[in-house]
Formats: C-alpha cells, structure tokens, sequence
C-alpha cells in the first residue's frame, strides 16, 4: 500500500511518531545576514488519526530541550541555559492538539498548545498529508510536514546581543520545521 489519495479513512488509527524518521527542527536568523539551522534529536510522541472525519484527530509530542542540537557545541551550551530554554529548570518543550481542521484534500491546519519554557500558547501549524505506505517490516507509515513561525519572546526566550552596525545577533521570529513519519501500532 502506497497512497498519497484524499481519502484517508483507511488510515484511521493510533500512531507513534517513529524518531529515526522524524526531523524536528528550527530556523533562526543570526547577526541578521544568515540563518542557523538546528533539531531536536529526542523526542517522542504520537496522534490519533480519524480518517473520515479528520476534526476528531489529535496528537502529542514532547521534546527533550537538552537534545538541541546546531552542530556547534559552544552555541547548543548557550541555548540550553537559562539565556535561552533553561533545560534545567524546563527540560521537556511540549505540543499537544486542540484542534485539526483538513482544509484541502491533503493539507491541515493543526492548532494546539506550545509550551516552552514553561510558557504555553496556541499555534497553528500547517501540514501537509505526504502520503502512506507499507514497509519492508509491514508496519503503515504516514507522512507529514508542516512549518509555522513563533516569536521567541511570546515564550520569554529573551537574550539578545546588539550588533555594532545596528540589529541584534538572533532573530525573534523562529521557524519551527516538522518531517514526520509515525507508525501505525497494531
């Protein structure tokens, strides 16, 4: 089975988000001329996915701060304190869906509560449904990838350093980056 079809309710059921597949990162512009690039390398989760009517999904994910990782150790040191997501005092950032609302045959709108640093809002995240297959291993996969920007300081991620030449060395506005692939549990 391989689909990318608009008809989802065969693929109504429980979910784990499998974590080899799965990238959840984040964009950041830095010293205002180029962007960082960094993920969460532990973090676990999952969704309910009802295929007929998509409104009664939900889903659940919680991340370990301390796996931030920018492939530099100096930096993740400084994101990881208190400058940034004080991992001692918060070590988990957690999304938890208030809401899914299918607004094409493959895209969705899936709102919930961010909480990070001990903050929680209400985003919206879009996604798009990448389709369904059966693996080697016969497990049913789903895919699915969205992106939504935040403004760190709504978090109260506040550090920042004024640069010489005007600006600041790290933008406010950060793009969280979701490439999900969750097995079905059987």
């Amino acid at each position: 089975m391989s689909t990318t079809t608009t008809d989802l309710t065969a693929l109504t059921g429980t979910y784990t988000i499998d974590p080899a597949h799965t990238r959840i990162g984040f964009v950041a512009r830095h010293a205002m001329v180029t962007k960082v690039r960094g993920a969460f390398n532990e973090f676990e989760g999952g969704a309910y996915l009802d295929g007929a009517n998509p409104a009664n999904s939900s889903a659940k994910v919680t991340i370990k701060a301390a796996s931030i990782d920018t492939r530099n150790a100096q930096r993740d040191e400084h994101l990881r304190s208190n400058d940034f997501l004080a991992m001692e005092q918060f070590p988990e950032i957690t999304f938890v869906s208030t809401g899914i609302r299918q607004t094409s045959g493959t895209d969705f709108e899936v709102t919930g509560d961010l909480t990070i640093k001990g903050v929680t809002n209400s985003i919206t995240v879009p996604f798009t449904y990448e389709g369904a297959a059966t693996d080697p291993f016969g497990a049913v996969r789903v895919g699915f990838e969205g992106s939504v920007a935040i403004n760190r300081k709504d978090y109260g991620v506040t550090w920042n350093a004024a640069l010489e030449t005007g600006g600041v060395l790290v933008s406010d506005k950060i793009v969280l980056e979701f490439e999900v692939s969750a097995v079905k549990n059987s």
